[in-house]
């Protein structure tokens, strides 16, 4: 838990200084990095996917010994899952990092050209954020993934990975770190803040002066403590409550494909759907044929009265069912009347994240996609989706549900800004 009560042992003096000098050493590495070409920069990134690939089971090793000390000190099996690192999750790691090295430059070109009345010339162009701190529990492939994307971008990253993935997290910034000073580029480009302690945390949401933005990613408590107390603007992604919504008419068997798809194939994660919306007209036929294939997987269904009344052995659905992240195999089932009564139960519910219809008509698909308010909306596809390689991002820093500066999976343009460059003649005013 993050607090405001300062510090005044030595220790937490020597945090605040050891923070604050690794700050002052990712912005000037930052403003070096800027300037290197995307050329450096790809190449940077192609000799760190190669070191991680070479040195996997290393990776797997150190990750073990997070893993087993996870689960004794009682990780649920959502955490432990997004803790874990196989050798498929590495090689898809290393994978990711290749395919944002391929991507364009993000800095190339303008964003518009225009010449005034005056004749002043001016450009708007793309430019990195600066530094970014990215703070998260578990997922110890966001070291990669931040650290990648931010490299491409011409961004210092700025790591802090929960206590729970240390070990893991070092193995791969370790390689990272040393495959960046290899390549030529500012060897504190990259920096993973190595304190378990919590007030490195603190320290660090306090260094305005050199961090430009905060990226949280973890449960809704941490992004909540760190919006909260922090000095340095946060992007935001408090929970993932998503929805598919299966709308009179629908191909039934697409829907019971997406709609098992978007619960079972990982429901420990953000883009997981939790509720399950279905129009009154085809409830019966559509849930007899998926409750049967998801109870089968281990899932536990909730549902409102109408549901029951069709499925009469499952659960009710509290009131707190519907606005609730289970990452977990638990889903809430409610029967509706009307898309117009699924989109108004989305916006009221859910958390703008990701939602789904899946619809033979056109002209509901188009109402759902453009009436409900969230991040990221879809027609006849799972809400699994939502990712940074998925959308070919190559990966992602995090996916926001703020309206500003992004929404969605951020990738490489989310960790731009921009500047007016202004051309004249003498020009005076």
């Amino acid at each position: 838990m993050i607090t405001t009560a300062p510090d005044h042992s030595d220790e937490g003096g020597d945090i605040e200084r050891e923070v604050a000098s690794i700050c002052r050493r990712a912005r000037a590495a930052s403003r070096r990095l800027a300037q290197v070409s995307d050329q450096q920069r790809s190449d940077a990134l192609r000799r760190i996917a190669e070191r991680i690939r070479g040195e996997a089971d290393a990776i797997v090793s150190a990750n073990v010994v997070d893993v087993e000390a996870g689960r004794a000190a009682g990780l649920s099996a959502a955490l432990v899952d997004r803790l874990t690192l196989t050798p498929e999750r590495i090689e898809a790691m290393a994978a990711g990092i290749v395919a944002v090295a391929a991507l364009p430059d993000p800095l190339q070109g303008s964003i518009r050209e225009w010449t005034t009345d005056r004749g002043l010339e001016i450009r708007q162009i793309r430019i990195p954020i600066g530094v970014v701190g990215i703070i998260y529990e578990s997922r110890p492939n966001v070291t990669a993934d931040a650290a990648a994307l931010c490299l491409k971008s011409g961004n210092a990253a700025l790591l802090k990975g929960g206590k729970e993935a240390i070990r893991s997290n070092s193995a791969i910034a370790d390689l990272i770190i040393a495959e960046i000073a290899a390549a030529g580029l500012p060897a504190d480009s990259v920096q993973l803040l190595r304190s378990t302690d919590r007030r490195a945390t603190e320290a660090m949401l306090r260094q305005d002066a050199t961090i430009d933005v905060i990226i949280p990613r973890g449960g809704p408590s941490l992004v909540r403590a760190i919006a909260e107390h922090s000095r340095v603007p946060v992007i935001r992604h408090y929970e993932g409550i998503c929805h598919t919504y299966v709308d009179a008419g629908a191909d039934l068997s697409m829907a019971a494909d997406i709609a098992f798809n978007a619960k079972v194939q990982r429901p420990g994660v953000c883009n997981a759907m939790e509720n399950l919306l279905v129009h009154a007209d085809v409830a019966r036929a559509f849930l007899k044929v998926l409750a049967p294939r998801l109870q089968e997987a281990g899932v536990e269904l909730r549902g409102c009265e109408r549901a029951r009344a069709i499925l009469p052995g499952i659960n009710k659905a509290s009131d707190e069912d519907w606005r609730t992240e289970y990452l977990d195999l638990i889903l809430a089932i409610k029967v509706v009347d009307s898309i117009d009564e699924a989109i108004d139960f989305i916006n009221e519910n859910g958390s703008g994240h990701s939602d789904s219809i899946v619809t033979r008509s056109r002209e509901r698909a188009d109402r759902f996609l453009r009436e409900v308010d969230s991040a990221t909306v879809y027609e006849n596809a799972s809400t699994r989706f939502t990712d940074g390689f998925e959308f070919g991002f190559g990966a992602e820093v995090g996916i926001s549900t703020n309206r500003i500066h992004a929404r969605g999976p951020m990738g490489l343009r989310e960790l731009t800004t921009y500047k007016y460059v202004v051309r004249g003649q003498g020009h005076v005013r």
